[in-house]
């Protein structure tokens, strides 16, 4: 198991699919409030639960699909903190692919950082508590965006979507069959 490369493999395919929907509807999302960004993830993140609940999946999308979609709203959460929303895209393709991969970046430093310190307990844990732990940050981001997204003693918005993104890498890990190998 070489964490390191496990991530980078599914930062890599994350990617592919932010670059494939950036050709389609380019970076239309800078449109999005955070609230909205928030809601997109919360819907991706409900219907893993719910799947895992029921063990129903009358859509057919698969989860994996919409843990690859939460890595990647989190990271346009990141971009659109950082810079602000915009009424238009003000914003070309080229550029928001430039700052997936900075703020992918920052995410995997952070994740050696905290795997050092808390020693891949990840791995022990069932991925349904990885959902319940998203969503947490999901409703945490919610609350903050509330309360105009000032913190009294928490991280904040950025620190939770990092922590989402990350978590949800640890998700994909587990379900790719890296570990059995």
């Amino acid at each position: 198991m070489n964490t390191n490369a496990e991530y980078d493999q599914i930062i890599a395919k994350a990617r592919r699919i932010f670059e494939l929907k950036m050709k389609d509807y380019g970076p239309s999302w800078r449109i999005m409030r955070p609230q909205t960004v928030n809601d997109q993830l919360y819907i991706k993140a409900k219907r893993v639960r719910e799947i895992e609940m029921t063990g129903e999946n009358l859509v057919g999308e698969s989860v994996e699909g919409e843990m690859y979609a939460i890595v990647n709203y989190s990271l346009i959460g990141i971009i659109q903190l950082r810079h602000g929303f915009s009424d238009d895209v003000d914003m070309s393709a080229d550029e928001a692919t430039r700052l997936y991969d900075t703020y992918a970046s920052e995410a995997k430093e952070l994740m050696q950082r905290k795997n050092h310190d808390y020693g891949e307990a990840w791995r022990e844990m069932f991925p349904s508590s990885l959902t319940d732990i998203i969503l947490t940050k999901i409703n945490r981001n919610k609350s903050i965006a509330a309360h105009n997204n000032v913190t009294l003693i928490s991280e904040g918005c950025e620190g939770n979507y990092f922590d989402m993104l990350n978590y949800a890498v640890f998700y994909l890990i587990k379900s790719s069959g890296f570990e059995k190998k």
